[in-house]
C-alpha cells in the first residue's frame, strides 16, 4: 500500500484474466501511481508481436473502464523471464519492440514524493516540556515532535494548528542536537513556535492558508481485515496519524467483487471485503484525500473491545 510502483505479471499464452484484473483494480484503490504490465512467456508464443499488441489493447480497454489509465503512468513491455530477454538485457528475439527493458524502467522511476508539490502536514506524536530546573534555557521550552508526513517547512514559516486554528511562526527547527533552517518529507523533528498556543499529541500543523479543514464524517474505501463481521450497531476507533476517535458506521454505499469489479448492495462487510462507506466521528480529524496524501487519506478501523485493527480505509 505504500508502493509507488506495481508491475502486473501476464502470461503471453493467456492475457488478461480475471486475476489480472484483481490485482490492477487493488493497485489502483492503493493509489499506486505507475504500473508496468509485463508480458511475460514471450517465447511460448515465439516473440508474436500480434499477441503482444492484442494484450496490451486487451489490457487498455479495463483500465479505461474502470478509470484507471486517466490517473496513472501506465508501460507495457513484452517479456522472456526463462531467456532473461527484456529483463536486464536486450537480446535479438524482439527487435519490433523499441522501448525500455525492464530494469532501465525500474531503475527511471521517480522516488516518493518527487512528483509534485505536496502541502505541509505534520501531525503532532509527543509536546516536549523538559521543565529543567538546572537549565535555565529549557524553562520554558515547548517543542513539538512528530515526523512531517508530507511538504517541507522552514524557519519564519506560518502555521496554522488544527483543530484548533491557532496560528503562529516556525521560530526554530531541531533535529536530535542539530538546528535546522527547514525540513521535508519523512524527516523526525522537533518545531518550536513563536507563541504558546494549546497543543496535544493527534493535532495537526499545517501551513497556514492550507486548503485542509477538521471534518467529523468521513466517505472512504474500506477493506474488511477481521474475521468477525462489521457491525452497524457497533462503535469503532478510527486512528489516523497521530490521532484517534470513536466512530460509528454511517452508510455502505456498496461492496466491490474484486473479481468482477460489480458493486453490491450490503449491510455488513466480512472479512476481506471492500466498500464504500461513510464513519460519523466523535472527535474531528484533519483529512485529505487518499489520491492527494495517502499519509492523511488513510486510517485504520479498531475493535475497541479487542484493541484488533479490523479495517483499512482510504479517504475520497
Amino acid at each position: 500500500s505504500t508502493a509507488n510502483l506495481a508491475i502486473i505479471l501476464i502470461d503471453a499464452r493467456r492475457g488478461v484474466l480475471t486475476q489480472t484484473r484483481r490485482h490492477s483494480y487493488l493497485a489502483h484503490l492503493v493509489g499506486i501511481q505507475h504500473i508496468v504490465v509485463a508480458v511475460n512467456k514471450m517465447d511460448l508464443v515465439n516473440y508474436d508481436q500480434a499477441t503482444y499488441d492484442k494484450i496490451c489493447a486487451d489490457y487498455l480497454a479495463f483500465a479505461q473502464e474502470i478509470g484507471f489509465a486517466q490517473a496513472r503512468d501506465i508501460k507495457f513491455i513484452p517479456l522472456s523471464a526463462l531467456a532473461g530477454d527484456m529483463l536486464v538485457d536486450r537480446l535479438d528475439n524482439m527487435p519490433w519492440y523499441k522501448g525500455e527493458t525492464l530494469l532501465e524502467i525500474l531503475e527511471s522511476a521517480p522516488a516518493a514524493h518527487t512528483e509534485g508539490d505536496e502541502e505541509f502536514r505534520f501531525p503532532v506524536q509527543f509536546v516536549c516540556r523538559p521543565h529543567a530546573s538546572a537549565d535555565a534555557d529549557l524553562h520554558d521550552f515547548r517543542g513539538f515532535m512528530g515526523r512531517i508526513e508530507s511538504g517541507g517547512i522552514s524557519v519564519g514559516d506560518a502555521v496554522t494548528v488544527l483543530p484548533n486554528g491557532y496560528q503562529s511562526k516556525v521560530k526554530a527547527i531541531q533535529l536530535g542536537d542539530a538546528q535546522l533552517q527547514s525540513a521535508q518529507t519523512e524527516q523526525s523533528i522537533t518545531l518550536l513556535l513563536e507563541d504558546e498556543i494549546d497543543t496535544s499529541r493527534g493535532d495537526m500543523i499545517v501551513k497556514t492558508g492550507s486548503a485542509i479543514q477538521p471534518v467529523k464524517q468521513i466517505e472512504a474505501f474500506v477493506c474488511w481485515l477481521s474475521e468477525t463481521p462489521m457491525s452497524l450497531a457497533r462503535t469503532y476507533v478510527i486512528r489516523h496519524t497521530t490521532r484517534e476517535s470513536k466512530a460509528k458506521v454511517g452508510t455502505i454505499s456498496y461492496k466491490v467483487d474484486v473479481n468482477t469489479l460489480e458493486e453490491q448492495a450490503t449491510t455488513d462487510l466480512k472479512m476481506n471485503d471492500i466498500a464504500r462507506m461513510t464513519f460519523k466521528l466523535a472527535q474531528p480529524l484533519m483529512v485529505d484525500s487518499y489520491a492527494t496524501n495517502r499519509a492523511t487519506g488513510a486510517f485504520i478501523v479498531i475493535d475497541e473491545s479487542s484493541n484488533n485493527t479490523v479495517g483499512a480505509g482510504m479517504i475520497i
